[in-house]
């Protein structure tokens, strides 16, 4: 098992049947000489990759994130080794975390905070949610969270993905994402929810910021690669659209001198979108399940297409 330490190990695993190992990247090499499988408690490595060559017995890696951007290359890809993900853990708290980033946004809760924090009583106006508009870039469990707690909420809500849908009993309709800026301004909260792929890298460009409306707020709570940073940048600072609420970025943690953080209008947090009280023990348990079924013989859960990015049927 890749730990980030040695020491920072999945809770809840010891009546599993098998010889397990813990090491930290540095230890990789050889920890994972012989094993058959791998857990990624250390969702974000890519030291797999550097030790391949001594992972020749592997023949299934799971990894505790949805996105497996980090994980993938070409030679995992080719291989036999079956990768599975936590699908399915975070997709409750991520909802949760976009209808908060919407109401905040809505009820300007920024001006609010700054004008407690200079104690001054100023009365002002803001938004409902209701009838509100968002798209909703990714159509798989996530997504479609999102767009059922955001529907509960009052609001209307189309997914963007692969396939475009007419009638879907979540989303309503779906469009087309690869044409992104032809209906980037429909919605008020532009949600990024999708996998990070060739396909959804860069998608949320120039083209797309301009296509917003002047007051809709970028959401995104799956990749930073996802949205070109400095056009975003510049259309925050220009007051070209009207607000973000960011989880995630090219580099992180975010450097402490980039102008993103004072960019008017924008919340930014640690990637920290889907990390409740609890998450850990989940996904300990998650793996664990997986586990008893490897070690029966039996179907694993969320088998990831590696050709692909993600779990068929979570499409993005």
């Amino acid at each position: 098992m890749l730990c980030a330490k040695a020491d920072d190990r999945p809770p809840g695993l010891d009546d599993i049947d098998v010889d397990l190992r813990f090491c930290a990247a540095d230890g990789l090499a050889d920890a994972v000489r012989g094993a058959r499988g791998l857990l990624l408690w250390d969702y974000f490595s890519t030291a797999v990759r550097d030790v391949w060559s001594d992972a020749g017995d592997l023949e299934w890696i799971h990894i505790t994130a949805a996105g497996v951007d980090t994980l993938l290359f070409d030679d995992l890809r080719n291989s036999d080794v079956v990768v599975t993900n936590a699908r399915g853990v975070f997709d409750r708290p991520l909802a949760e975390y976009v209808l908060g980033a919407v109401l905040a946004h809505a009820k300007d809760s920024r001006t609010s905070f700054d004008l407690q924090r200079r104690h001054e009583w100023r009365h002002r106006e803001t938004r409902s949610i209701t009838g509100a508009t968002a798209l909703v870039v990714g159509t798989g469990g996530i997504g479609r969270e999102i767009a059922k707690l955001l529907r509960a909420a009052g609001m209307v809500v189309r997914g963007a993905g692969r396939r475009p849908v007419a009638d879907d009993p979540d989303f309503g309709e779906i469009v087309d994402s690869a044409e992104l800026a032809a209906h980037a301004g429909w919605c008020d909260h532009l949600v990024l929810a999708a996998p990070l792929t060739p396909a959804t890298r860069g998608m949320v460009d120039q083209a797309v910021l301009d296509a917003m409306k002047p007051d809709a707020h970028l959401i995104n709570i799956a990749r930073g690669p996802m949205v070109d940073q400095a056009a975003l940048l510049t259309a925050l600072t220009q007051g070209q659209i009207g607000g973000a609420t960011l989880d995630v970025f090219d580099t992180e943690p975010l450097p402490a001198e980039h102008p993103l953080w004072d960019a008017p209008n924008t919340t930014i947090t640690a990637h920290m979108s889907a990390d409740v009280i609890g998450w850990r023990d989940e996904l300990a348990a998650q793996f664990a399940a997986n586990a008893r079924r490897w070690l029966a013989g039996e179907p694993l859960h969320n088998v990831v297409d590696k050709k692909l990015g993600y779990v068929p049927g979570g499409a993005a």
